[in-house]
């Protein structure tokens, strides 16, 4: 299946990404990666603007779930708990595997799934060998460590390419 590294659209948050727009692109399934995406890794329990969000979402009929590569379950079991949302832990994005078990898990086929995620590695690869929207927004709380501010410069040339595909539509 050929594939773009290019993300099919670009957020500053995952705030900005709203139901009515995920409606509009007919996405009954939102898989999330959960550090930097929709907390800094260092933010243990669910603040209430990311409720407030999900809630919007589920109001709206989009069903939520965690995808997270976390190698420990205790953080991601403890945070989604909370929430009262599903994950797949363990996901080993960017292989496809951790999304059709999302997916199958939700019953939604993936044309009307999309990825919400920080990574051009392993979220947006994954979603794009998997067959599912792209979305990618900006590291809450920015890149930490050497490693994740290599990798986040590495992906500009690509951000720079979804905006400008987004600007052409």
């Amino acid at each position: 299946m050929p594939f773009s590294l290019i993300p099919d659209r670009l957020y500053s948050r995952y705030t900005d990404l709203t139901p009515r727009a995920l409606q509009e692109l007919d996405v009954r399934l939102l898989l999330c990666d959960l550090d930097y995406t929709l907390a800094p890794r260092s933010v243990e329990k669910p603040e209430e603007e990311l409720r407030a969000w999900l809630n919007a979402c589920q109001d709206s009929g989009i069903i939520v779930m965690i995808l997270s590569n976390n190698r420990s379950s205790r953080r991601v079991n403890a945070f989604c708990g909370d929430l009262g949302i599903s994950y797949v832990g363990h996901a080993g994005k960017p292989g496809t595997r951790g999304y059709r078990q999302a997916m199958e898990q939700a019953g939604q086929p993936p044309e009307r799934t999309a990825m919400l995620g920080d990574k051009l590695l392993t979220d947006v690869l994954g979603a794009k060998r998997s067959g599912i929207l792209a979305l990618m927004v900006e590291p809450l709380g920015g890149p930490e460590g050497a490693w994740n501010h290599v990798l986040h410069a590495l992906q500009s040339p690509f951000k720079w390419a979804a905006k400008r595909r987004c600007r052409n539509r």
